[in-house]
């Protein structure tokens, strides 16, 4: 799923990630880039978020609604639900 997601700094990115680790267990960190980060969680294949787009992109079995709710846990504007 691919979300378009307010974000403007690192503490923001990883707020969304930590509400989509509560989906799944065992975090693994895999650091692409500066502005892109990759995190694995069970349940959750893994998550992408993107400072620079805005972008948080979520490969899971986890349905779209449950991923949404989990991003919207965060206070983070999702545009274009």
């Amino acid at each position: 799923y691919k979300f378009n997601v307010e974000m403007s700094c690192s503490g923001c990115s990883g707020a969304v990630e930590r509400a989509l680790k509560k989906l799944g267990r065992r975090p693994e960190l895999q650091k692409s880039s500066a502005k892109t980060n990759t995190i694995q969680f069970a349940g959750v294949d893994s998550v992408e978020t993107n400072l620079e787009k805005q972008e948080v992109i979520v490969n899971t079995s986890k349905s779209r609604e449950e991923v949404l709710a989990a991003i919207k846990k965060t206070g983070k504007t999702v545009k274009d639900e």
